[in-house]
């Protein structure tokens, strides 16, 4: 097989039956580029041994250990689709042992950041009202930036103050917001929206000021801008209020399943992280405040 073959045949396996996203599809792309340059373009002679010995040059040249992790996870995925098509006789990717990523505890707001973050005064103006209504769902619901770009008009279910969230894998859950969320979102809808719909907009939620779907680009600077109007808060975007719902949720009482189905983790262990962000909290202020701490 022609090497352009070859990898336009996984990125479609990747895109329709992985079902991944874009940014992963191009991720992995890079990484089996990368290996086909290490064996001069061809599959044949593919083995452990050459596995292992690109992954120990890319530890070599100062790979992150992350990257280091995506690329090994990449490798076995490109050798088993190759076995399966038949242009490997064997898998020697099975061979192949998982790199562990570092897992870092999240940066997160505090609860009254959150509020800070949240609090904006009376507008008419249509940005505004964009960019309230999209920060106080991201919070409320947690959801992927991704997901929040992907919404419809129709996924708001206002009587039961739920969204209807497309996640990975093309797995829906439901997830549930409060008033605060609603009320943003219903003077969005009925104030803002209005005024920038076009032919293009389409059902989507929240559009862009031409009037197309809105992009996670300009999420992230609506959350990096509103962050950066409050004092103390990190500096942060889209997921950093994931984190910071999940961790509020948990200090509230939340259950680690509850939490783990609205934030839409395929394992628990995924979800397990905010604990430790919860417990690290409670001891710093178990320093603070005790007097025998």
């Amino acid at each position: 097989m022609d090497r352009d073959e070859v990898v336009g045949e996984f990125a479609r396996f990747l895109r329709l039956e992985r079902d991944l996203s874009p940014h992963t599809v191009r991720a992995y792309l890079t990484d089996v580029n990368s290996l086909l340059d290490h064996t001069g373009g061809q599959l044949e002679g593919l083995d452990i041994g050459v596995l292992r010995e690109w992954l120990a040059g890319q530890h070599e040249s100062g790979r992150a250990r992350a990257t280091l992790a995506r690329r090994t996870a990449c490798a076995r995925t490109f050798t088993a689709y190759c076995h399966r098509r038949g242009w490997l006789a064997t898998d020697p990717g099975l061979l192949l042992g998982s790199a562990k990523s570092p897992r870092s505890l999240p940066v997160v707001l505090d609860q009254k950041q959150a509020k800070a973050v949240l609090d904006a005064p009376p507008t008419a103006d249509p940005k505004e009202l964009r960019d309230q209504a999209l920060l106080e769902l991201l919070y409320a619901t947690g959801v992927r930036v991704s997901e929040l770009c992907a919404l419809d008009v129709d996924d708001v279910d206002r009587e039961r103050n739920v969204v209807r969230v497309m996640g990975k894998g093309r797995k829906e859950r439901t997830v549930p917001f409060g008033r605060p969320a609603l009320q943003a979102l219903d003077r969005w809808c009925i104030h803002g929206r209005p005024l920038w719909v076009r032919a293009r907009s389409g059902p989507a939620l929240f559009l862009g000021v031409r009037g197309g779907r809105i992009d996670p680009g300009t999420v992230r600077r609506v959350v990096h801008a509103r962050l950066a109007q409050v004092e103390g808060a990190p500096d942060m975007g889209p997921h950093g209020l994931r984190h910071s719902a999940a961790t509020h949720l948990l200090e509230g009482g939340a259950d680690l399943r509850s939490v783990q189905e609205l934030l839409g983790h395929a394992s628990l262990n995924t979800t397990q992280i905010y604990t430790h962000v919860s417990i690290d909290r409670l001891r710093t202020a178990y320093r603070q405040a005790h007097p025998r701490a």
